[in-house]
């Protein structure tokens, strides 16, 4: 286990541990983040939850097609850190976590702090611009071959984990993912990631790109949109570590 970060009264762990599919295993780290406090989060995997940890979890290479199973793969992951379901807000990745980027700015008694994975090589979409290859049916995922529903997946994402000192209210952790989404485009375009399947666009995003809020105990804070404080704050954050994590696990010539 291995102590990354600290702050305030929560510390930041890349925790060392083996998962296995059928016979085989791998070793693979898992970002945790634990707090003294419950805080509540909002994920776009899960919701809201008031949780006691947030993380992300790396898949290993060799286990990128073979995760056919999420919510038991999961539920190991799980186990092997030692963390209950109801007590943590967990994203997956299969970015290397070595591969990590924290970003922090403050300003008056206001922090945010972003921990990015990124990857892009597989698959990064132009939202708007691209039909999709995948379609969800009772929490079930298939895969879109010349119209047609198949098997199979892609693997490649963008996993953020946002932690602010300020007291955002609900509305305030909705519109964060706005600012979140912007910001990471940003990154995208400075760095002319292209679109997997379209190299002609210029990509927004991956297709799996997921985010967690977290946020503090701090002042108030109802609005965190392009012109507040505390919303430059997140975009910057989110976009200097967009493009550290996309440099280091795409490793990018820039």
């Amino acid at each position: 286990m291995e102590k990354i970060y600290k702050l305030d009264d929560w510390r930041a762990l890349k925790v060392k541990h083996t998962v296995e599919i059928g016979d085989e295993s791998e070793e693979t780290k898992t970002l945790l983040i634990e707090f003294k406090k419950r805080r509540k989060v909002l994920s776009t995997w899960e919701g809201f939850k008031v949780v006691k940890y947030v993380a992300n979890t790396s898949i290993p290479v060799p286990f990128w097609d073979k995760v056919h199973n999420y919510r038991g793969y999961r539920e190991m992951v799980l186990r092997k850190i030692g963390v209950r379901e109801e007590d943590i807000a967990l994203l997956s990745t299969g970015a290397d976590m070595d591969n990590l980027a924290i970003a922090k700015e403050e300003f008056d008694e206001f922090y945010v702090v972003a921990f990015t994975t990124a990857g892009a090589k597989y698959n990064a979409v132009r939202l708007g611009d691209e039909e999709s290859d995948y379609i969800e049916k009772d929490f079930k995922t298939y895969r879109i071959v010349d119209g047609k529903i198949s098997g199979g997946k892609k693997v490649g994402t963008v996993n953020i984990i946002l932690i602010t000192n300020a007291n955002l209210t609900d509305g305030a952790m909705a519109r964060s993912i706005i600012t979140v989404t912007e910001a990471k485009t940003n990154a995208f375009q400075e760095l002319d990631i292209r679109s997997t399947k379209h190299p002609e666009l210029q990509a927004t995003g991956t297709g799996t790109d997921n985010v967690i809020v977290v946020k503090g105990y701090g002042r108030g804070v109802q609005y965190t949109g392009g012109h507040t404080k505390i919303g430059e704050m997140m975009a910057k954050v989110v976009k200097r570590s967009v493009r550290e994590a996309l440099i280091k696990q795409d490793k990018l010539d820039v």
